[in-house]
């Protein structure tokens, strides 16, 4: 009784309603046209936020948009965040740029993808990105809108959407670490104050004493 009780009060997951739903509008599909990850090679697991962290990017770097660029890089992701960039010509092409000047509008989105926090990267044998890490598109889109870089519209989209995927407790972690370093910076300054304060002045030389005049000193 009691398990028939808690199957009836186990809310079904999103794969299960949608396995459901398919069952019903979509029967006797044929497999070869669907994939999952569990069946088919080649799957990357990317942060359900990505839609609107694109759209937040190419909001911020209009005229040279990077959102797809971080698309592209987060597909290369290895369940891992730091990617080695061997070829720069290939990410160039998979993020759409064609041509000689490809890889170098490929670079200018990618500094602006690490600009904006959503990257950190160090040099290597292909130069300025061949090693790159992927940081949480969350954290990078909160650290955006702490300096004003966020259109208060997708902010609001982009608040609305993280309780839904569970993901609100990314931007509260990150809170609590800046006020953590900001009290960190607050102690170390109020104790180098200290020790400069109680740094002893040294006392002023020693004056050399008055000659009397031989004059003076016969009266």
């Amino acid at each position: 009784m009691a398990n028939v009780k808690q199957s009836a009060k186990r809310r079904l997951n999103m794969a299960e309603r949608a396995q459901q739903l398919m069952e019903v509008h979509f029967p006797s599909f044929p497999e070869q046209w669907i994939w999952t990850r569990k069946t088919n090679h080649g799957f990357s697991t990317i942060p359900r936020t990505l839609p609107i962290a694109m759209q937040i990017i190419d909001a911020q770097s209009k005229g040279q948009p990077a959102g797809h660029v971080l698309f592209c890089l987060w597909t290369r992701m290895p369940d891992h965040p730091v990617i080695t960039i061997e070829n720069p010509s290939t990410f160039a092409a998979e993020a759409g740029f064609l041509g000689e000047r490809a890889v170098d509008t490929w670079r200018r989105r990618m500094k602006k993808l690490r600009e904006l926090q959503f990257i950190v990267t160090k040099p290597g044998a292909s130069g300025e990105f061949h090693y790159v890490m992927l940081t949480n598109p969350n954290a990078a889109i909160e650290w955006m809108r702490s300096h004003g870089k966020v259109q208060d519209g997708l902010y609001g989209r982009f608040i609305e959407r993280l309780p839904e995927i569970g993901a609100y407790g990314d931007i509260e972690a990150l809170r609590v670490y800046w006020a953590t370093c900001k009290e960190a910076e607050t102690a170390a300054m109020a104790k180098a104050a200290k020790q400069a304060s109680s740094v002893s002045t040294p006392p002023d030389p020693p004056t050399k004493p008055k000659r009397i005049s031989r004059a003076k000193s016969s009266s």
